[in-house]
């Protein structure tokens, strides 16, 4: 297959090993399709499950740490009866604020068994980004571990929790057997928990299909996060469209996780899969490229999950005789550049990627099925891809008001039909879920959910990815809000004003950010230390623009908007004697003013982002 074509013969050429793993397609179809939200069937019925059919097979690998699926069924049936001992009821919320361990996954489950619903915080969130984040969902709890009560308590005064025990606190350890001492103000939960019934939970007014699990936070063009709720019917979903039909996951099975599990990729599709197969997820707090192989054989895993940029990270590592003493044969992610596919499939000897393309909050997801190279794969949600304004996230309408589709191959903004068997769950916000859906697209009344993607079709219904359309941008995994960052920025009252954008540097998956700005006193020499501490105090790292550039001036368009297309082609070139541009190099501590010489060095590759 070319790099940038599937063909039916290479569709065609795949399905011996399709039919090989038929009893999964035909699972796995049953449970992606399955449209009963009434039906009982939710994420504490997958744990269930498991437990009662691999009962001492592990289900959580962490450390030096085995849970098997009945304990972990036991120990989430302890905090789903201590949740309802304090008065939680279905359709209440509860936040969560936890590294990777299994203690969240525990949680997770414990609260799912009672219509729980966890808001699953970035943990890289601090001050006026994570108290928003937390009321967004007007939680009655908070869960807290050890490693983030500092994150916790600089937001305590400014969140709203709607319980007499507000502030639930998890020691940096084995929970099940070290309960720690709690801080002032906290409630020991793992103590609580201890002391309660491993009994599975007896409901009056039964958690189904359609109730909310999770809600994920994602960053949107209105400025700070929003709160996307996820129902138990997304478990389903990625239990079987990923773990049954993408990878045909066994008990034997082992997923090396070390995305977070406040990310959709990880939480459903990783942890989705692993459900499906009864299978065991060994998890790591975070990614690192040195110890990433080491953990793999360790845990003896036979896949992991991925962003594109954690691929990179690992092929910059300096090639080794170990680089295929393992047992990984698979992967699952998104973000895989095709600048990079075959190099790393062939370098660390991985059979199937199976790339995908979902977001948190949509209603359409496509999956690399059959296999194929550099693509997300097909999907069976109508779908369709129109033509749009560059720069933005924005369609464009003709004439009579209807959207147009591209031609075959040409980039087009991706957008989801929206109907009774592919809704849209939107964000807790009704204005923000209104603007992310496209009304009287192609007839009068239909409804379609605006992704801000931008993809294009390389053959056989295989979608590739092009781009991130619009006011948001992707950098170190993460999706960052250039409102957001602006906002934040606004508030240092170091600026006049500020434009926040994305930028390329050769050699990395993603873009920067960049900010532009106009500082308040602009005779001043401008402290670019002082900005930096700010931001390290109000943003999550990846969220911290990468480049500054300090002008005396934003052009603007005749309406006030500002020209963002040209600024960002400007990127972080020395274009003007008259402005100062700063980077945040890789391993400092603030920012550096940058020279022709290291713009050069940065252009080359040389600097490692």
């Amino acid at each position: 297959m070319s790099q940038d074509i599937v063909t039916a013969r290479d569709i065609l050429r795949s399905l011996p090993t399709v039919l090989k793993k038929f009893p999964y397609v035909a699972k796995g179809l049953y449970y992606y399709r399955l449209k009963d939200d009434n039906k009982d069937l939710t994420l504490g019925r997958l744990v269930e499950r498991n437990a009662d059919k691999y009962p001492n097979r592990p289900a959580i690998l962490f450390d030096d740490r085995t849970l098997t699926w009945s304990e972990l069924d036991a120990w989430s049936n302890r905090i789903a009866h201590y949740l309802k001992d304090q008065g939680l009821v279905k359709g209440d919320a509860i936040a969560v604020l936890l590294d990777n361990r299994p203690e969240l996954l525990a949680t997770v489950v414990g609260a799912a068994k009672v219509g729980v619903a966890c808001a699953m915080l970035n943990t890289s969130q601090k001050g006026k980004v994570l108290a928003h984040s937390i009321n967004l969902i007007q939680p009655r709890m908070l869960v807290v571990g050890a490693e983030l009560v500092d994150h916790a308590e600089g937001v305590r005064d400014d969140i709203q929790l709607r319980h007499t025990k507000p502030l639930q606190y998890l020691a940096d350890a084995n929970t099940l057997n070290t309960f720690g001492e709690a801080p002032q103000g906290y409630i020991n939960m793992a103590l609580e928990v201890s002391q309660r019934s491993s009994t599975r939970p007896m409901l009056s007014n039964n958690v189904t299909m359609g109730d909310t699990a999770v809600y994920l936070y994602t960053s949107g063009t209105t400025g700070l996060p929003k709160a996307a709720p996820g129902s138990h019917r997304k478990f389903i979903r990625a239990y079987g469209g990923f773990g049954m039909l993408s990878l045909a996951m066994e008990p034997e099975d082992v997923l090396y996780c070390t995305l977070p599990l406040y990310h959709g990729t990880a939480l459903l599709v990783c942890w989705g899969s692993v459900l499906a197969g009864g299978s065991a997820i060994a998890l790591r707090r975070k990614f690192s490229a040195s110890a990433f192989w080491d953990d793999v054989r360790k845990y003896n895993a036979t896949t992991f999950g991925y962003v594109g940029e954690l691929c990179r990270y690992l092929l910059n590592q300096p090639p080794s005789a170990q680089d295929r003493n393992h047992h990984l044969t698979k992967m699952i992610g998104n973000g895989l550049r095709p600048s990079i596919w075959t190099e790393f499939k062939e370098r660390f000897g991985i059979d199937k990627v199976a790339e995908l393309y979902a977001s948190s909050e949509g209603n359409i997801g496509f999956s690399n099925f059959f296999n194929m190279d550099n693509t997300v794969g097909f999907s069976t949600a109508p779908y369709k891809l129109v033509k749009y304004h560059e720069g933005t996230r924005d369609p464009i309408r003709n004439s009579k008001g209807r959207l147009e589709e591209v031609k075959k191959g040409q980039p087009g903004l991706l957008i989801g039909e929206i109907n009774k068997k592919w809704a849209f769950e939107g964000y807790t916000q009704k204005e923000a879920t209104e603007k992310s859906i496209l009304r009287d697209a192609f007839k009068k009344g239909d409804a379609w959910f605006n992704t801000g993607d931008v993809l294009k079709e390389i053959g056989c219904r295989h979608l590739q990815f092009v781009d991130r359309m619009g006011d948001t941008f992707r950098w170190k995994g993460e999706n960052v809000s250039t409102t957001e960052v602006e906002n934040i920025i606004d508030g240092s009252g170091m600026v006049q004003e500020a434009i926040v954008y994305g930028v390329e540097i050769p050699n990395t998956n993603g873009k920067a950010g960049m900010v532009t700005l106009v500082p308040q006193n602009p005779e001043a020499s401008f402290d670019a230390d002082k900005l930096f501490a700010y931001l390290q105090d109000n943003l999550p790292p990846y969220a911290i623009p990468v480049f500054v550039r300090v002008t005396h001036a934003i052009e603007k368009t005749g309406t006030f908007k500002y020209r963002k297309v040209d600024i960002q082609k400007l990127g972080y070139s020395l274009s003007s004697p008259h402005e100062e541009v700063y980077a945040w190099l890789p391993g400092a501590s603030g920012y550096t003013q940058l020279t022709p010489e290291l713009v050069a060095d940065i252009d080359a590759g040389g600097v490692r982002f």
